[in-house]
Order: C-alpha cells, then sequence, then structure tokens
C-alpha cells in the first residue's frame, strides 16, 4: 500500500481574495504567490472587488496622486478609519486661527501624525497607513515593522491621471502647489513602473493596482 503525505499550509488571509500563504520554503513560496503579488485592476471594464482581505497583524499602505482619493478609501474602507496624515492636519487647522497659513504648523502636524504612526505600529496591530508616495524611508519604516513581528507589508496604489487628482483637490478646496504636485507624479509614476514590471515596490509583498472606478468599489479592508 502506497503512503502518501501531504504539506498542510497555514493560509492566514487573502490578498484581492486569493490566499497567501505560509509553510514552504521562501524560495517555493515565492514561486506558488508569485503571480499574486501584483494584482492590476484597472481598466475599462474592470470590476474591483467588494473587499480586499490581509492576513492579522499585516500593515498595507495607500499611496497615489494627491487629490487622486487615497484619504476617501481609506475612510470608507479602513478598520476606524486608518491612519491618514489628513486626519492630523484637520484637527490642527481647528485648533489655529483661519489666518494662519499651514506651512507654520505643518512641522507639527506631520509630528503628531507619525507619533501615532508609530503607537500603532509599536501595538503590533493591523493598520491601514496614508503614504504620499514621495518619500521611500516611510514605507521603508513600514516594511521593517512588519518583518520584525513576522508579517507582510502591501502597498494599494490609486492610478489616477492628473486631470482627475486636480479636479479631487478642487473639490476637497485644497490644492498643492505645482512643484509638490509634480514630485508627487514623479514619485507615484516609478511606483507604477515597478508594480507594472511584475514586481511589488521594495519592502512590499504585493501591491494592488486600482484606478478611481476599482477603488470606488472596495467597501472593506479587512485582516483575519
Amino acid at each position: 500500500m502506497t503512503v502518501r503525505r501531504f504539506r498542510v499550509l497555514a493560509t492566514t488571509g487573502t490578498v484581492d481574495g486569493v490566499p497567501a500563504q505560509r509553510g514552504l520554503p521562501a524560495r517555493e513560496r515565492e514561486t506558488a504567490e508569485r503571480g499574486a503579488r501584483v494584482r492590476d485592476l484597472r481598466g475599462p471594464g474592470a470590476h474591483g472587488p467588494r473587499w480586499l482581505g490581509f492576513a492579522a497583524g499585516d500593515i498595507v499602505v495607500v499611496s497615489g496622486l494627491p487629490g487622486g482619493g487615497k484619504s476617501t478609501l481609506i475612510k470608507r474602507a479602513a478598520p476606524g478609519g486608518g491612519i491618514d496624515s489628513q486626519d492630523a492636519r484637520e484637527r490642527w487647522e481647528r485648533r489655529m486661527p483661519a489666518a494662519l497659513p499651514y506651512a507654520v504648523y505643518r512641522p507639527l502636524v506631520r509630528a503628531a501624525h507619525y507619533w501615532g504612526l508609530w503607537r500603532t505600529l509599536r501595538s503590533g496591530a493591523s493598520a491601514v497607513v496614508h503614504d504620499c508616495g514621495t518619500q521611500s524611508w516611510v514605507r521603508g519604516l513600514l516594511a521593517g515593522a512588519a518583518r520584525r513581528r513576522g508579517r507582510a507589508l502591501h502597498l494599494l496604489l490609486l492610478d489616477s491621471g492628473a486631470e482627475e487628482a486636480l479636479a479631487g483637490q478642487a473639490a476637497r478646496g485644497r490644492r498643492v502647489s505645482a512643484y509638490a504636485f509634480a514630485r508627487h507624479q514623479g514619485a507615484v509614476g516609478r511606483l507604477l513602473r515597478e508594480a507594472e514590471a511584475g514586481r511589488p515596490p521594495a519592502g512590499c509583498a504585493s501591491a494592488v493596482l486600482l484606478d478611481r472606478a476599482s477603488a470606488s468599489r472596495v467597501a472593506r479592508i479587512v485582516f483575519h
């Protein structure tokens, strides 16, 4: 009689509905998951999922152009509203005189945002984090925090055109300078080129590409 032995894989979550399997050697696991490491949900007729699932304790970073829909997606879909620098800015704006330029207290806003982010990372909780895309050290920090607790960093990249993003800025009544917008375009363009080449950006275990239509369908980001 032939006895067959099977390796049991521990399924710890899903990325866009695809099981994230652990238990295989690193090289075999990379080969098994390569097809799911970059998911492109953009394009005419593309229908994005209603939810995106990740393993408990993982970190999801949301990047894209200013006005491209990052904060809207995070507030709608992330548990507890996620960690968004826009929230810190709005809290400080309510405290400050209306005539005081934002540039004056911007360092305080950033300090408050990163303090809240550090506390969450220290706790080991799952997190959805807003990322402007221009500061690669932030993704490096998040990737390092995920690795230290045996978890992973995932990228949700919103691919909105410049006109869409500028219209989004106008709708919220807050525009970034032409210089800052150009920096964001360069940074997001680099992330897109890496993902479209079939590899997630450095430090990321996976990347999901969304346009405005597919992003609007995502109702929940869940951690299993």
